[in-house]
């Protein structure tokens, strides 16, 4: 079967990555989370103190992006690869909703995106790869066979967030994840380096009212058509 690279963009927490693990392991395709990445990178920025409530030294982070190295291992357990900063597993770190609060701004500056992008062509350079993040169809891979860009409400995507972090034990409220969604997504689409947009050529689907299995079930039905067309 023909090898295609797979684009998911879209706005947060509208399971992107839920949808790309289940793609790439249906596949047997490498599967790339680049928003794990950005996180790494604002993680990094709060443990050498970068950046905070109110204040972000941009300058600082940017200076010391060759001391950040980010690599992906495969977990066996879990079915699906980790990210590790430096060395580190930080897996759990950087899902939390004080790294959420901060990612977008990290994720704002060119030099930070210069360097990911880089490093995520050169993983998708054999295609039978899935990746996922906010400009993987339009700036990572624009000539990706299949670009898909998903959506839903700022309310339901921030109850699925929400009810994520719930789940881990961690103490927040929907008010406060809410916000968070709206200032992430102003960001992202309002950045001036590679802002969050639509491809042209990139199918949109609203999971608002989807579940995991039919969305899954409508994109591999897209996946295969694209594969039997190219």
């Amino acid at each position: 079967m023909k090898k295609i690279t797979i684009a998911i963009d879209g706005f947060s927490s509208t399971g992107k990555s839920t949808l790309a693990k289940q793609l790439a392991k249906e596949l047997e395709y490498v599967y790339v989370d680049t928003g794990a990445m950005y996180r790494a990178v604002a993680y990094f920025a709060m443990q050498h103190n970068f950046i905070g409530p109110d204040f972000f030294d941009k300058n600082a982070l940017i200076e010391n992006l060759p001391k950040i190295q980010l690599e992906f291992k495969f977990n066996a357990d879990l079915g699906f690869a980790e990210m590790y900063l430096n060395g580190e597993n930080v897996e759990k770190q950087i899902r939390t909703i004080e790294v959420s609060s901060f990612v977008s701004k990290v994720a704002a500056i060119s030099e930070v995106r210069s360097k990911l992008v880089e490093q995520q062509q050169e993983m998708g350079k054999n295609k039978a790869i899935v990746m996922d993040g906010r400009d993987i169809g339009t700036v990572v891979f624009p000539n990706a066979e299949l670009k898909i860009f998903m959506t839903a409400s700022a309310e339901t995507r921030a109850q699925r967030r929400f009810d994520e972090l719930q789940q881990k034990g961690d103490n927040v409220t929907y008010e406060e994840v809410l916000q968070n969604v709206v200032e992430r997504d102003n960001l992202d689409t309002s950045r001036e380096d590679s802002p969050l947009v639509i491809a042209e050529d990139a199918i949109e689907i609203d999971n608002s009212y989807l579940n995991k299995e039919e969305q899954f079930a409508a994109v591999l039905e897209l996946v295969n058509d694209v594969v039997k067309t190219t």
